[in-house]
């Protein structure tokens, strides 16, 4: 004879177990496609990057520019306060 109680135990198991399933593969898809957006993104970021942010060569020699410039205005002050 079948047991009918545990035919039904064994039905919500299994149901359970689809569910858990479903559930999982939901998760997945939402990193999956998280992921791709990421991958997206960062791809964005590197062909811009070249024409938004400067250099790092670049700005160490502007900032030499720049104190060229600062030193040659404290020698004039000096000259000033000198006279």
């Amino acid at each position: 004879m079948i047991d009918v109680a545990r035919m039904e135990y064994q039905t919500l198991v299994n149901w359970g177990i689809y569910i858990s399933i479903a559930v999982g593969g939901w998760f997945c898809k939402q990193i999956w496609d998280a992921v791709g957006k990421l991958k997206e993104d960062i791809h964005k970021i590197e062909v811009d990057l070249p024409s938004v942010y400067i250099r790092k060569d670049e700005f160490a020699e502007n900032m030499k520019e720049i104190k060229n410039m600062l030193n040659k205005i404290f020698d004039k002050l000096d000259e000033k306060a000198d006279k």
